[in-house]
């Protein structure tokens, strides 16, 4: 790949990182503020609502692959015509099916809430206005979808990180006012969250208008796109659905078997796994757009090569977090909001394992998505991945314990994964020997060695805040460690002690 290539990846990255860990800090804040100022059991019943809401995002996620990947493979051949009716098509076609999920919301969606969910009397009210809000926040969202995809496939993260840092401020200011207020804080949450969601709509709109000479809407459609988008989304629909249900599918099922206390410490959990999954995601998205132009341009084994990095990186990233939330989990949920609801330790520390696994695939998903054929894929992955749902309902309809619907997730996961190697190797020649050797063994050697030092720690200290500071420090140093002379070849030691020598003598 070429040094101007590894340079914007590398820029990216920073800008990225430095958005994440802001983003995160505001949201963890932001997600005491709401659990105190709602209480566990109204917390609970707006994450069973929002996640009912969110089921319906199956048709957005797979929307938003297909044209996230037409706009940045027409931007590695620079094709302005064509992505100016990518842009307007996408547009339109979102419209047209945001408001007929909400015609669904409003008819079948009523229903199910006020019939089959399980909500509190007293909560009753507020869980209908929870409902009619993010809807239409879904439907703003939706919105903003080829908005977003084209300022990620341009690269221009510094305005994706910007809008991204004041959404995240905007939902903290939302979380704060609500705690000002002595009544219907449920419904007065999703409202000021719907308002906001507008606001952040008509931004994201105004940059793009602004700085993307394609991003202008005209009010025609190119029936030969929509089909191709279609055709496109209408399989990559199965992994969607699957991966909604597997999440906001199961978070109703938990509602409905369980409680809505059981739905806030799951809410709490999923707010982690986000916490952590957008610290390596930074890498990702950064990484994911020259995945695609490369492979739009023909350079095969440059594209490999970076789903091969994107893959292992992306894991040794995630261990920083991942292994002192995991160790600490308890200390931490304690420290972060005071009243901790019931299965949030044990979720926290099921879905971390989950994530690293889930983690490994991100770069290979996106070769998929570059690659286009992806109708067996998402029959087969899909299928596979649509298990988790009424595994889940068997499981918890027999009264099993909850946390061995994330049990079934991890599981499923680690299925898929080898599912998406075998496919990728008839598809473009993916070595899966070399992938088990390069990425997979070398992401093994390092967690484990890397855990040992802060897992003696754990054992051998008193709980308390000194305690979590030094498995943190700890943490970091093995990881970044073992990483460095287990997790990297020799060609990429190399390239990164060139780098620091040269970041070194830039600052002095």
């Amino acid at each position: 790949m070429s040094q101007s290539s590894n340079t914007r990846i590398a820029k990216s990255s920073i800008v990225l990182y430095m958005r994440t860990m802001i983003i995160m800090v505001i949201t963890l804040y932001t997600s005491r503020i709401v659990l105190n100022s709602l209480g566990i059991e109204d917390f609970g019943v707006y994450n069973a609502v929002g996640g009912f809401i969110a089921m319906f995002g199956l048709i957005s996620n797979s929307l938003s692959s297909a044209i996230s990947r037409y706009l940045t493979f027409e931007l590695g051949k620079a094709n302005i015509p064509r992505l100016k009716e990518i842009f307007s098509s996408s547009l339109i076609m979102l419209s047209i099916i945001g408001l007929v999920i909400i015609l669904l919301i409003e008819t079948g969606g009523v229903w199910f809430l006020n019939s089959k969910m399980d909500i509190p009397v007293n909560s009753i009210r507020g869980a209908n206005w929870v409902l009619q809000f993010s809807a239409i926040t879904f439907f703003l969202n939706l919105l903003n979808v080829p908005y977003n995809a084209a300022i990620i496939a341009q690269e221009k993260m510094k305005a994706f990180a910007y809008i991204s840092i004041l959404d995240t401020l905007g939902k903290l200011g939302v979380a704060v006012s609500i705690s000002y207020s002595t009544s219907e804080r449920l419904s007065l949450y999703s409202g000021l969250l719907c308002l906001w969601a507008l606001i952040i709509r008509l931004i994201y709109a105004a940059y793009c208008h602004n700085n993307f000479t394609y991003c202008k809407l005209e009010f025609r459609i190119n029936k030969g796109i929509s089909k191709e988008i279609f055709a496109f989304s209408g399989w990559n629909f199965i992994g969607a659905s699957a991966s909604v249900l597997k999440d906001q599918g199961v978070n109703v099922l938990i509602n409905i078997f369980c409680g809505p206390a059981v739905n806030a410490g799951r809410g709490i959990a999923m707010q982690v796994n986000h916490a952590i999954q957008n610290f390596t995601n930074s890498f990702t998205t950064a990484l994911n757009p020259q995945i695609t132009k490369q492979y739009a341009v023909g350079n095969c084994t440059e594209c490999l090569s970076l789903v091969f990095r994107g893959s292992k990186f992306s894991c040794f990233l995630l261990l920083f977090l991942a292994i002192p939330i995991f160790l600490e989990s308890d200390l931490i949920l304690k420290i972060w909001l005071k009243t901790i609801p019931p299965y949030a330790v044990v979720f926290v520390r099921l879905i971390i394992i989950n994530v690293l696994i889930d983690t490994i695939s991100f770069s290979l998903i996106t070769l998929m998505l570059a690659i286009g054929k992806i109708r067996n894929y998402q029959i087969i992955v899909g299928g596979i991945l649509l298990l988790n749902f009424p595994i889940c309902w068997i499981i918890l309809r027999n009264g099993i314990s909850p946390e061995y619907t994330i049990l079934v997730a991890i599981i499923i996961s680690l299925c898929c994964l080898c599912v998406r190697l075998v496919m990728l190797s008839k598809m473009i020649s993916l070595s899966i020997s070399k992938f088990f050797a390069e990425v997979v063994w070398r992401i093994v050697a390092v967690t484990l060695t890397s855990s040992a030092a802060p897992l003696l720690t754990f054992f051998y200290m008193e709980q308390g805040w000194f305690k979590l500071v030094v498995i943190t420090l700890i943490s970091f140093i093995s990881t970044a460690f073992f990483a460095y002379r287990l997790g990297c070849s020799r060609s990429e030691r190399i390239a990164i002690h060139s780098k620091f020598i040269d970041f070194v003598n830039h600052l002095f």
